[in-house]
């Protein structure tokens, strides 16, 4: 088993991550964007992925990709830079392409443009192409997929776990535990909301999942060896993996919350100014 994993494992190519100087001084943090906020607004904009995905059928590996890339770029770039709303339609668009799946111009900026006026209480009636705002909104998709495309070095390879996760279960013989393979899925669906994905490599990823599925499934799993090292996992990035799920789990965006969150550098700098007059 141990060479049929390790030829698996190595297979898949390592994703680009972020050192430990670049998460702790982003350049959100450099323009004075506390990193509560941060992460709030990548939490919000991948939940915005995520639903323009669906509205646009799009599967969800391209989803997830998406989400990766939208990570990435607010490492290297603030949010006072780029407008949060721009880069969910940039994101999503250059991700389409990277899987093949290509969408339409004109599809992802009226999804955008629905859940923007979805969330202000708008018309949501479909944008006539030859509108300011259609036009507002389509040029920035293109400027931010540029922008993307620039910020990353145009590395846009996004290794996902999910694969690999399911290859694991499989060389250990519980991938017919169903409970357990869809509770591990749905993890690695709610990790993207984190910087999971642009902290740790997939095969770490994979295998903190299941040790949670596991978990919580109650179902005992090899210790003597550690059955992770099998696949190359360190038992301290899985912890970190693990930490940022119950975070997340424990602290959710509410919809509430979301409504009041910025979709703009405008938005944004007038949030900035209210927190910062409530303090």
């Amino acid at each position: 088993m141990q060479q049929s994993v390790r030829q698996t494992t190595l297979a898949a190519l390592p994703n680009a991550v972020v050192s430990r100087e670049q998460f702790a001084r982003t350049p959100s943090s450099r323009d004075g964007i506390p990193a509560s906020l941060q992460d709030r607004l990548r939490m919000f904009g991948c939940e915005l992925i995520q639903s323009a995905g669906v509205l646009l059928s799009a599967p969800q590996v391209t989803m997830a990709t998406a989400q990766v890339l939208f990570q990435r770029f607010y490492f290297v770039e603030s949010f006072r830079d780029m407008d949060l709303l721009d880069m969910v339609a940039g994101a999503l668009f250059v991700a389409a392409k990277v899987e093949e799946t290509p969408k339409r111009i004109t599809d992802i900026v009226n999804v955008v443009h629905f859940l923007r006026q979805h969330r202000r209480h708008l018309d949501t009636a479909p944008l006539d192409g030859f509108t300011q705002d259609y036009y507002n909104l389509r040029n920035g998709l293109l400027t931010a997929e540029w922008r993307l495309l620039v910020a990353l070095g145009f590395d846009v390879h996004v290794q996902l776990p999910y694969s690999l996760m399911v290859n694991y279960l499989q060389a250990m013989g519980l991938s017919g535990k169903k409970s357990l393979v869809q509770r591990a899925w749905n993890y690695l669906n709610d990790a993207l909301r984190t910087p999971i994905y642009v902290l740790h490599q997939p095969h770490t990823i994979a295998c903190a999942v299941i040790q949670l599925a596991a978990r919580h499934e109650q179902l005992p799993m090899p210790e003597d060896p550690p059955w992770w090292q099998v696949f190359e996992a360190d038992a301290t990035e899985m912890q970190a993996v693990n930490g940022w799920l119950g975070r997340l789990y424990a602290d959710p965006l509410t919809d509430d919350e979301a409504r009041t969150l910025p979709l703009n550098r405008e938005e944004l700098a007038r949030y900035l100014k209210q927190s910062s007059s409530r303090h």
